[in-house]
């Protein structure tokens, strides 16, 4: 009997909050996938209930290394995204950023693999313009304590439509907004997560600025439908396309969602902006709606509701109030 072969796909920093996800959606579409991470901040526990499964395969490797193996398709999540994680060793977020996308756009060219580059808001910087659109260039600082990270995914970004222009690669290029969800990690300084945590333990919520800087959140599984969508897309949808939810919160009115859903009584406090932080977060997404059908389904208070029992039941019985 013949068997149809199963799409090989490569799923970089797979192991991670996204990336596993990801692996999750990929096997159960039919693909067999090979997840790959040096688990700097991704975990064996966000992709231990798919060890043992056939159809997926587990490889510790940091992709600042080449890497020789045959796929069909890559998505290059590889890269620490949060601020506590990526300024822990700049000068090594830079290379994951470069010469991860160096490595992995070789490989897609040898083996001739479409790849999507899980880009960012962050190439925005400090946006001078509201709703950010993929046709403005941004405002960052290229010398600050973030730039390891949001130069680092500009260049990754001109790295691979120069491969794609000059050597054909089929590429995909993605930025993604805050996104959330079951399997975050704790401690990665990101505010969902930090009021969550904070919240569950009975601390204060910490505050930076005067709270009225703003965010759109996009829960996780509605970004890794936009990433299959744009992966499946056309040839010539090469991006870059926005995917976050539109809907935008100040940081003081998550701070009062989270204290209500978690019945904490905690207090918020105050404490400096730090430099160079985003003072607008929201992303224009009719590109993803005119080319990819897509819009985010899930609101902020279900999602959270589901990320707020994930943390409750991640959290050992003596860390909980």
């Amino acid at each position: 009997m013949a068997y149809a072969l199963r799409p090989r796909i490569l799923v970089t920093g797979g192991a991670g909050f996204i990336g596993s996800h990801l692996c999750e959606r990929l096997v159960a579409a039919g693909n067999d996938v090979l997840c790959v991470d040096n688990f700097f901040t991704g975990t064996h526990d966000n992709v231990a209930h798919l060890i043992g499964n056939p159809h997926f395969e587990l490889l510790r490797h940091d992709v600042v290394e080449p890497l020789r193996v045959e796929v069909d398709r890559i998505f290059n999540l590889a890269c620490p995204a949060s601020p506590v994680h990526y300024q822990f060793n700049p000068a090594q977020t830079v290379k994951t950023s470069v010469h991860g996308a160096i490595n992995m756009l070789g490989l897609a060219k040898r083996t001739k693999a479409r790849i999507l580059q899980a880009s960012t808001s962050e190439v925005y910087g400090d946006p001078t313009v509201h709703p950010q659109t993929e046709d403005y260039w941004g405002n960052v600082n290229p010398i600050g304590p973030r730039a390891c990270y949001d130069e680092g995914k500009r260049c990754a970004e001109t790295l691979f439509f120069d491969y794609h222009r000059q050597h054909g690669v089929e590429i995909k290029v993605i930025r993604i907004f805050n996104t959330y969800g079951p399997r975050m990690h704790p401690n990665d300084g990101r505010v969902v997560s930090n009021f969550i945590m904070q919240a569950l333990r009975g601390e204060d919520l910490t505050i930076y600025g005067d709270g009225t800087q703003t965010r759109s959140f996009c829960y996780v599984d509605d970004l890794v439908e936009g990433m299959l969508r744009m992966m499946d897309s056309p040839a010539d949808n090469i991006g870059p396309i926005n995917l976050g939810n539109p809907v935008e919160f100040t940081m003081l009115e998550l701070a009062e969602l989270v204290l209500k859903l978690t019945g904490s009584q905690a207090k918020l406090v105050r404490r400096p902006l730090p430099q160079d932080d985003p003072k607008q977060r929201q992303p224009n997404i009719e590109r993803a709606k005119e080319q990819l059908g897509w819009a985010p389904t899930i609101a902020l208070r279900d999602g959270l509701v589901r990320t707020v029992a994930y943390f409750k039941s991640s959290m050992s019985p003596i860390s909980l109030p």
